[in-house]
């Protein structure tokens, strides 16, 4: 065992130092022929946030709701009141209100993150509407869809670039918000799932001081400490900084398992006119135990088991063997200038490096005699380097009656994966009395590849309002390339894509707050591979139809949406009817459904967030014989309500209590639709006292206690075609916090 490890780790230090490739001096090579204006928003006349957009002359005056918000220093678009945010950064990219934006948005802002403690990305959404989480112990990577497919991943309006397993990791304390834009968003963001895009909104200096720390202990010896730090640097305010930084070590809810992580995000804002800033964004992610494997067979989870059921905390793998550490470091750059009312023009950027070394002995089906359980070994050692950029110029003008906000952008992003794999057999194990302390011999090398992709998209955008009408017409060209290297075959292959997305949608405002809207959006994602002649994948495409209608009441600080929506994903690689080991592009897939949520924040100290999803999801077109089935793991309901209310008067004032419930429909485990995996509902608590209510001396301390699934439910919360996982169970945290 030990020489195992000692060639893992030599191997390892090999690999990092000869493996730095020339992937930084070609992306800052490439990042240098992109053109390169900057970006400021209008903070005088940004519409849609509690603002009137005052028409050309002669036409109709345009008013929306009214709302008292706080705001990001520059940048309108960020102001929230409450669980109430009037506009989202990712979804039009021009500050647009949502009643405005003809599609389904949903903005989890600062405030509901301090009310629920999330620890995961996964649980920052857990009561988004229409998004699906797997709420398990499993947390290499965050698992999230919406509609029946995939959530992208982008921060700060970049993509979330990754390989397999050097895949961006979020810290949700590091957060000011999280967008999701649900259905397909190709449009501005280029190559995405149909589903939609996650865009979370990080942490940005503050014009006010800001100091704040906080402790946290609770279930599985968990310990945390955290700070936040913000505020002017200069009198005049033209500098301003932010430095957010957490600690935490927790059990997972598996044995002889752990998970570790430090996290730190410093920021600075350089402003040195009002039409101008420069906001500088660095984070650096250090987890020493990243998350595990554990996959449960479905004997004994989903299927009886003449031993009876396996424990939610059992462990498959070898404790001798088991490592998954991460390294992140992310620096980027947010650049905006205001030439006049009219131009704006900006640009964002942001280059990552990952480093994961990961190993696992790996569980998988029982035999015959259901206490055998059948394992295999997996290493991977991967880098990732990443580079995005994103440029954009806005311009408002008048054409006689119609008021225009054109968006133009140009964007590149650029990724070089380096992945070496080995894989092989491992020892059994018995799950009745298990050794954890085997020899696992180090595997064959399984895969030894270096791959670079790059895209370039360039887009066009024009919001055109009339009185109340207003609408919106987009159109992008996306140039996508990959370049793969065998090194094990020394095999090259290239693959060029090409792709037009679109969309269309027209929204009317009623002075009441009313807002029914129809669009129109297409989407692509590049398949890699190819055919059975050779010739490469086509990109999926994706395009929905919805119509819905939005509501914002005047002088009540609330929203709410209901929509209803057709989407269809074509070209999905099926089995080749000819020779099953190729793929042919004739699959198809069909989710139409209705979401409805509401969110608020009320004077008397009510805050509520409620959704309910209903997804008829359906294969329409495959050669494995799935046609006709659902997608494995897409429920065809969800539903979830969190209520959060503080007491604000006598002695009692400061106290709060929270809580809510999430219910998933049954799923099925594969595409097959053989094993059904049944449905579930949980419920979550919170309660938290602001002590300077009760004593001026403790003035800025907050207590808070946190409790989710409170009632301990065992329940099956995603499954594979090779096992299936347990979902978390009960997890109470208490927190220490103290601003001033």
């Amino acid at each position: 065992m030990g020489q195992t490890v000692r060639i893992r780790a030599a191997e390892s230090r090999r690999k990092k130092k000869s493996r730095r490739n020339a992937a930084i001096p070609a992306m800052l090579a490439a990042a240098a022929t992109v053109w390169t204006p900057v970006w400021a928003q209008d903070a005088a006349g940004q519409q849609g946030v509690g603002q009137q957009a005052v028409g050309p002359q002669g036409g109709a005056t345009l008013s929306l709701p009214a709302v008292s918000v706080t705001a990001s220093p520059g940048n309108p678009a960020l102001a929230a009141d409450g669980y109430v945010a009037p506009a989202a950064v990712g979804a039009t990219k021009t500050g647009t209100a949502l009643l405005e934006t003809p599609q389904t948005v949903t903005v989890i802002t600062r405030e509901e993150l301090d009310a629920r403690r999330p620890q995961t990305v996964r649980s920052v959404l857990r009561y988004a509407p229409g998004v699906q989480i797997s709420e398990d112990a499993d947390n290499r990577l965050d698992s999230l869809s919406a509609r029946g497919f995939a959530l992208d991943q982008y921060l700060n309006g970049l993509k979330q670039l990754s390989g397999t397993w050097a895949v961006p990791k979020t810290e949700p304390y590091l957060l000011e918000r999280a967008e999701v834009l649900t259905g397909p968003s190709s449009v501005l963001y280029g190559q995405a799932s149909p589903g939609g895009i996650l865009n979370m909104v990080a942490k940005r200096p503050t014009a006010e001081p800001l100091h704040q720390v906080e402790v946290q202990t609770g279930t599985g010896a968990m310990m945390q400490g955290a700070f936040d730090l913000g505020g002017p640097l200069d009198k005049e305010g033209r500098v301003l900084y932010r430095l957010t930084g957490i600690g935490r070590s927790v059990e997972t809810q598996t044995d002889h398992t752990k998970e570790q992580r430090i996290a730190i995000a410093p920021s600075v804002t350089w402003k040195p006119d009002d039409d101008t800033s420069l906001t500088l964004l660095a984070g650096y992610l250090h987890d020493p135990k990243g998350g595990i494997w554990n996959l449960l067979p479905y004997s004994g989870t989903l299927q009886p088991n003449r031993y009876g059921k396996i424990s939610p905390s059992f462990y498959t793998g070898d404790t001798g063997f088991e490592s998954f550490k991460r390294d992140q470091t992310q620096i980027g750059y947010e650049f905006e200038h205001r030439f006049d009312k009219a131009l704006t023009v900006r640009q964002n950027a942001r280059y990552t490096h990952i480093d994961v070394d990961y190993a696992s002995v790996q569980g998988l089906n029982l035999r015959a005699d259901q206490r055998t359980l059948n394992r295999q070994t997996y290493t991977a050692d991967e880098r990732l380097d990443t580079f995005a950029i994103d440029n954009q110029a806005e311009l408002k003008l008048e054409t006689g009656p119609l008021s225009h906000t054109l968006l133009a952008g140009l964007d590149y992003q650029r990724i070089g994966w380096d992945n070496f794999t080995r894989f092989g057999t491992a020892p059994t194990l018995d799950i009745l009395t298990p050794n954890y302390n085997q020899v696992i011999t180090l595997p064959g090398v399984f895969q030894n590849a270096y791959q670079t992709q790059s895209q370039v998209g360039a887009y066009l955008q024009d919001q055109i309002r009339l009185g109340g009408w207003s609408l919106l017409l987009a159109g992008r060209e996306d140039w996508a390339t990959t370049d793969s290297e065998n090194r094990l075959t020394n095999r090259r292959t290239s693959q060029f894509d090409r792709a037009f997305t679109g969309r269309i949608g027209l929204t009317y405002l009623f002075d009441n707050g009313l807002a029914p809207y129809a669009s129109y959006a297409t989407s692509f994602q590049p398949v890699a591979g190819t055919n059975r002649q050779g010739a490469a994948f086509e990109p999926t495409k994706g395009k929905q139809v919805e119509v819905g209608v939005k509501f914002q009441p005047k002088g009540l600080n609330s929203f709410v949406t209901a929509s209803a929506f057709d989407l269809r994903q074509t070209n999905v690689t099926t089995p080749d009817p000819v020779n099953a080991n190729f793929g042919v592009q004739t699959g198809e897939v069909r989710s139409r459904g209705v979401e409805l949520s509401g969110v608020a924040s009320l004077t008397d100290g009510l805050s509520v967030r409620a959704s309910y999803t209903y997804l008829d999801n359906e294969i329409t077109k495959d050669n494995a014989g799935n046609a006709g089935h659902r997608l494995n793991n897409v429920p065809a309901h969800i539903a979830s309500l969190w209520a959060d209310y503080t007491i604000q008067e006598q002695a009692l004032k400061g106290l709060g209590f929270g809580g809510g419930g999430r219910y998933v429909g049954s799923t099925y485990a594969t595409n097959a639709n053989t094993v059904k995996i049944p449905d579930y509902a949980v419920f979550d608590a919170a309660v938290h006292y602001d002590l300077g209510q009760a004593v001026p001396s403790l003035q800025g301390t907050q207590l808070s206690v946190n409790a989710s699934n409170i009632f301990d439910k065992e329940y099956v919360s995603v499954c594979s075609a090779v096992g299936c996982r347990w979902g978390l169970g009960r997890t109470v945290y208490a927190s220490v916090r103290y601003s001033w």
